[in-house]
């Protein structure tokens, strides 16, 4: 994984990121700016292509994560971290999370794009189902093959499922979001966290972020 981040990291840009991406997962038989509202995708009616937000719009702290899907760190956060940060946070109001696809390799970018063509309603389950199975279909012989297998549980049928693993604009804002994670906060390693307008990587424990937290919401 560290050879992945020094590679994909190391001054690599623009189409040349894009190709690199799409073949890793070739080779291997998951942005947007803050403000922008939700949107169709003009090639694939129904993906969602807006921010992946969990808590209220006028929470006074906002996280903005970037996450991989082959990731398990990230999977981490996702099973073990955020649900003590939606309790003590995020559901209070205290704290709204962004969440922003960073997709170290080829088939990280392909379960991104999978999660966001569910559409609006399923993205954030698909994320979530992703990251609980990341070590199945990840470590997989044929990690497409299982990433259409979870899919179809989730109600995408095939040829949705090939159409969106098709979308040429949906690829290249995802990886785009990675480019702007690099360039705007200097992003280098999975997951991280912008809080406050400082990035923060490697925290992996409810009590680390309440050590950033509390300070800044004096009532928490």
């Amino acid at each position: 994984m560290r050879d992945l981040i020094r590679y994909f990291v190391g001054g690599i840009r623009g189409l040349a990121l894009l190709a690199s991406l799409v073949t890793g997962v070739m080779m291997a038989p998951l942005a947007v700016a803050a403000d922008e509202a939700a949107k169709p995708d003009a090639e694939n009616t129904g993906v969602y292509t807006g921010e992946i937000v969990l808590g209220e719009a006028d929470a006074p702290v906002t996280i903005i994560e970037f996450s991989s899907m082959t990731c398990p760190h990230c999977a981490d956060f996702h099973i073990n971290v955020l649900p003590a940060l939606k309790e003590k946070y995020i559901d209070a109001g205290k704290v709204k999370l962004i969440m922003r696809e960073f997709p170290l390799d080829g088939l990280a970018l392909r379960a991104s794009m999978l999660a966001r063509c569910s559409g609006e309603s399923k993205v954030k389950g698909f994320i979530s189902i992703f990251f609980e199975q990341q070590n199945i279909w990840a470590a997989s012989e044929n990690p497409i093959e299982e990433l259409a297998r979870i899919t179809r549980l989730g109600g995408m049928n095939q040829q949705r499922f090939d159409a969106c693993l098709a979308n040429e604009s949906l690829m290249k804002q995802l990886v785009q979001s990675r480019q702007d994670g690099q360039d705007k906060y200097d992003i280098k390693a999975t997951p991280s966290f912008i809080i406050d307008g400082k990035t923060h990587s490697g925290l992996s424990t409810i009590e680390e972020f309440d050590k950033i937290l509390k300070p800044l919401l004096p009532d928490a």
